[in-house]
């Protein structure tokens, strides 16, 4: 989803939003954002019918029909379901009725490895001032820390969602924080800020903890960039103990208690990785290219890493940077307005970057040392040779589509969003002469604690208008008519999905809902029920003018991830499949956002002649 507004006058809020500023101006509304609904059955029954039509055949449409009626009618087994959640929304200590089995379906209990299946990243604009890595680092890390500041005392104004205040809770898990392997489900861990006011650098494999703070004084960029200095010098080639977080989450699980047991020295060692503020990888690479890039920032060579923490910034040789986030407590809004705002500062020089003075007194960075036993050796070349398959299995493109932009799409009288989403539709046909079941984030942040609800992006109207494409006979005016068809249909599914109304979690609550030794109904015995979820694209968009790349895995074998970024002037994809032929994805990206606009230009208004 496209960040919200993080500032708006909140003089028109609906009655019911109360003002807590006992909890700062970040948390203020948190305890009286409404609740997550839980949407009727009949809704979500025909909801669900609309959205799984295009993808059936008239016979498996009638088994699945009859399937969801004998759900929802009176006596069923979605009644008493139904009634089970309801009343599981009203329990007063659970702010959020979904939140906790979200989290641990999703992702905590989820086995396959961080990377790639659970981290994204963004590639930074170039910083032309900044070319010198040290510099780059020191100016990123002074940012990040002054965004830090407002989250750590709470005056981070809350973002809004049509001018509603949006649940900010997630924030809290931002720095500080670790996830930590554990079976039969990870966890995670939170430390005080106060007591942990370091960040940790990595550099040839090397940890290094540098205080941010000393004596109660913040670390101004050119001492930042003393520290950096002398971990370019002092950094020496280390064992990989990076690479163990790109393992497979059990096969982590079995080898950490051991790290850290090994001897003190390691357990000291991932408590100070754990708890620091933030990780900043200082990475032997000069990446050009945006495929150079996005790979950097995305995975890296796996080993000058710590894959568990949410924030990661990362600063190649060249000075280039960008960040790699792992998304299990917080989805990528946060730390999209997070590196949208440090890079805000960098560029328009909002901080003294160039304060000149350096401490006398300042320590140098402290190396973070392991031990490691001939055990641990082969644990590192497990993972090593276990990362070196995962990432090779993926083949990653970038489309970075500069024909046009949204200020074209808004003139073309359509959501930018919606359009795009249709242009991938467009490309797949393209590719496959069908359409899939298609995934798109939906935020519904604007309930207590709200994360994602998914947008089904497949409809009826937008396969019309791939097949329409496709079909040589089909007039330009018809064609115009179905593509505003499909804009507006995906227009109405996100927003209903957005106002916690969409299909899937709901199904997913009401199957929690059974207990054991009950039978699981029919419905999600149907056939219909996994291939309609079966993500063969995997969509999501977050844009921002910093910018030049941003992206992910797919989540499926024979799927897609197709990220994008929606800016004024362009559009860009970042396009990754388990060796589908990503560069043919690529194409009819490209291709489709070609026909669209070729399509709907003939749609503007002439500009008005001057008397």
């Amino acid at each position: 989803m496209a960040p919200a507004q993080s500032r708006r006058q909140q003089s028109s809020l609906p009655a019911g939003y109360k003002e807590d500023h006992s909890k700062g101006a970040m948390l203020r509304f948190e305890d009286s954002l409404p609740r997550l609904p839980v949407p009727t059955l009949e809704e979500t029954a025909k909801r669900y019918l609309k959205s799984v039509h295009p993808l059936l055949s008239k016979t498996e449409y009638e088994a699945t029909t009859k399937a969801v009626n004998d759900f929802v009618a009176p006596g069923g087994p979605g009644e008493v379901l139904q009634k089970r959640l309801v009343e599981r929304r009203e329990r007063p200590e659970i702010k959020n009725w979904i939140a906790e089995w979200w989290n641990e379906a999703a992702y905590m209990s989820y086995r396959d490895p961080v990377v790639p299946y659970v981290s994204y990243f963004y590639s930074h604009r170039d910083d032309r001032k900044r070319r010198n890595p040290v510099k780059r680092a020191a100016a990123m890390t002074t940012a990040v820390l002054e965004f830090k500041k407002m989250v750590d005392n709470g005056t981070l104004e809350p973002e809004y969602m049509k001018k509603l205040p949006m649940a900010m809770s997630s924030y809290e898990w931002m720095f500080n924080c670790c996830r930590v392997p554990k079976k039969p489900s990870d966890t995670s861990v939170k430390y005080p800020f106060k007591s942990n006011q370091h960040i940790v650098a990595v550099r040839k494999n090397q940890f290094w903890k540098i205080p941010h703070e000393i004596n109660g004084k913040q670390l101004n960029t050119s001492e930042l960039e003393l520290q950096f200095k002398r971990i370019y010098e002092k950094a020496e080639k280390s064992a990989p103990v990076g690479i163990l977080t790109s393992q497979n989450r059990d096969a982590w699980a079995d080898v950490y208690p051991r790290l850290k047991a090994a001897s003190d020295l390691n357990a000291a060692s991932v408590e100070a990785i754990e708890s620091a503020s933030f990780v900043v990888c200082l990475d032997d690479a000069s990446p050009v290219t945006l495929e150079e890039r996005a790979h950097q920032y995305w995975h890296g060579d796996g080993s000058n890493r710590w894959f568990d923490k949410p924030l990661q910034f990362i600063i190649n040789d060249n000075g280039t940077s960008g960040f790699v986030g792992e998304h299990s407590m917080m989805d990528g809004t946060p730390t999209h307005r997070l590196n949208d705002h440090a890079n805000m500062l960098i560029f328009s020089n909002a901080l003294p970057f160039d304060d000149p003075s350096i401490r006398s007194d300042l320590p140098n960075p402290t190396p973070l040392r392991f031990n490691i036993t001939a055990e641990l050796q082969k644990d590192l070349d497990a993972a090593q040779a276990h990362f070196t398959r995962q990432i090779g299995a993926h083949e990653l493109r970038v489309q970075a589509y500069q024909g046009y932009g949204k200020g074209l799409i808004k003139k073309f009288k359509c959501s930018p969003d919606a359009y795009v989403q249709m242009l991938i539709q467009l490309a797949y046909h393209k590719f496959y002469g069908k359409n899939r079941p298609t995934y798109e984030s939906a935020a519904t942040r604007r309930f207590q604690e709200g994360r994602t609800e998914t947008c089904r992006s497949v409809s009826d109207e937008s396969v019309a208008f791939c097949t329409a494409m496709a079909d040589p006979h089909c007039s330009p005016e018809h064609a115009q008519k179905l593509f505003r068809d499909a804009v507006n249909a995906h227009v109405k599914y996100i927003t209903d999905a957005s106002d916690g109304r969409g299909v899937d979690r709901h199904l997913f609550g009401l199957k929690k809902c059974l207990k054991e030794g009950e039978e699981v109904p029919a419905l999600y015995k149907d056939p219909a029920y996994t291939y309609s979820s079966t993500w063969f694209i995997s969509s999501s968009q977050l844009s921002s003018e910093y910018f030049n790349g941003y992206g992910w895995s797919q989540v499926v074998d024979d799927g897609w991830g197709i990220a994008y970024m929606i800016n004024e002037n362009s559009i860009q994809f970042n396009v990754c499949s388990k060796g589908l032929g990503s560069d043919k994805m690529s194409f009819y990206l490209n291709e489709a956002a070609g026909d669209i606009r070729d399509l709907m230009l003939p749609t503007l208004e002439p500009p008005k002649a001057k008397l």
